[in-house]
């Protein structure tokens, strides 16, 4: 008992486990809500392509607002912040069942995605504070592999209770929501709030030798809703995907990722950043093209499954911005750049769900410019990037300064 207690206390003093925690509960969480959206749409709703990428358009104006996360920390401790929309998160996805109508699912999408938005910046910003450089690509890396193993559990439990017992959607997202939930109160009293790190500014700011890690951020937006949005609505509209079939697929994806994902940390951490990143975007292009040309279910799983264990290589474009950033800069950071990831993410899915109407394999293909966008940027990157020495080439001469903007106040205090 008393190796029990001091096992426990350990944990509770470990903000590695907290981090590990909550990623774990938000995709256990979420993985349920995306795995059964498209088919509760079309079935329960009766979307189309312009109804969906609507929804997903609203589901990504949180993550647009996601800069006014500051001005919630000059009340909150991140700690706080971060239980307090996992928390917000989860009552989202438990509602979604009972309101199977335009208005109702766009408004459960909208308080779902407020939660995930904002757990999503403040884990990033916390991620960043509390592991050092050395160990970050590695720890991002066992997060991942956390984050596909609870993935794997609420797919898992979808094809079961789904398929076999054929328990109702609504159902189903009240058990992802409310256990959630439950998780959400015992990390709330189980882990004491943890002071360590650097001071974080509390103002927003954009710094212009950043622009190429706001670049990065700004085209993984949108490659990113490309495939969540339109590749799995393909395989549902396209090749006749059951609930069940999309979990299998869900659960084939997030496989490989519990395989592999620690070692894609390791390995971006032995390579760099630039060459990781750059094997990425030469990989999501070709996957796009393939896209938008195939006809066999089977081969279009394939494709799906390789997209995603190439995404898991973002953990790069985080590593690369730890190494040229200021510690300060952390939050806000965070903060911004999951607002200018979700400039284009608002936009894309409305725009491309009309361009789905007339032709889907062009809406691949825009994916494929978008990686060819990335892969320019990419190739950018110093091998060994540090404060001072962010770029390869800095063709507008931009210097160490915030960009002074009427909506944007000065980094210093």
């Amino acid at each position: 008992m008393q190796f029990i207690l001091s096992k426990l206390t350990s944990v509770r003093s470990n903000p590695q486990a907290l981090l590990l925690a909550m990623a774990f509960v938000m995709p256990l969480v979420f993985s349920v809500w995306n795995a059964l959206l498209n088919n509760f749409v079309v079935e329960k709703a009766q979307f189309s392509g312009v109804e969906i990428g609507l929804l997903q358009s609203l589901r990504e104006v949180p993550g647009f607002l996601a800069f006014t996360a500051v001005f919630v920390l000059l009340v909150l401790r991140e700690q706080t912040f971060a239980l307090l929309a996992l928390a917000v998160m989860c009552i989202g996805v438990a509602l979604t069942g009972w309101l199977p109508f335009e208005l109702g699912l766009y408004c459960t999408t909208v308080v779902m995605s407020i939660g995930f938005h904002y757990v999503e910046t403040i884990n990033q910003s916390l991620t960043l504070q509390w592991l050092s450089k050395e160990q970050s690509a590695h720890f991002m890396g066992k997060q991942l592999a956390v984050k596909s193993f609870a993935s794997l559990l609420a797919y898992g439990s979808i094809w079961l209770l789904m398929e076999f017992f054929e328990i109702s959607y609504t159902s189903m997202y009240m058990l992802a929501g409310g256990l959630g939930l439950i998780i959400v109160v015992c990390l709330w009293f189980g882990f004491k709030q943890f002071t360590h790190g650097i001071v974080q500014h509390k103002t927003l700011f954009l710094r212009r030798r950043y622009w190429l890690y706001y670049g990065l951020v700004f085209f993984s937006g949108a490659r990113r809703q490309i495939f969540m949005v339109f590749a799995s609505f393909m395989m549902v509209e396209k090749f006749g995907y059951s609930v069940g079939d999309v979990s299998l697929l869900f659960m084939l994806n997030y496989i490989f990722n519990l395989i592999f994902a620690p070692a894609i940390g390791r390995w971006i951490s032995k390579i760099g950043e630039q060459k990781a990143l750059t094997i990425e975007y030469i990989g999501l292009f070709a996957v796009f093209i393939c896209y938008a040309l195939v006809n066999d279910p089977n081969w279009a799983a394939v494709l799906y499954v390789v997209d995603h264990l190439f995404f898991a290589m973002a953990i790069a474009t985080k590593t690369y911005f730890q190494k040229i950033a200021d510690q300060q800069d952390f939050a806000s950071t965070a903060s911004v750049s999951f607002t200018i990831n979700h400039i284009a993410a608002v936009i894309i899915p409305a725009l491309l769900g009309i361009v789905w109407l007339t032709s889907p394999s062009l809406v691949f293909y825009i994916g494929a410019g978008f990686a060819i966008c990335s892969l320019f940027l990419a190739i950018n990157i110093p091998a060994h990037p540090t404060i001072g020495n962010e770029v390869r080439q800095n063709p507008l001469g931009w210097a160490n300064q915030p960009i002074a903007a009427e909506t944007f106040a000065k980094s210093q205090p």
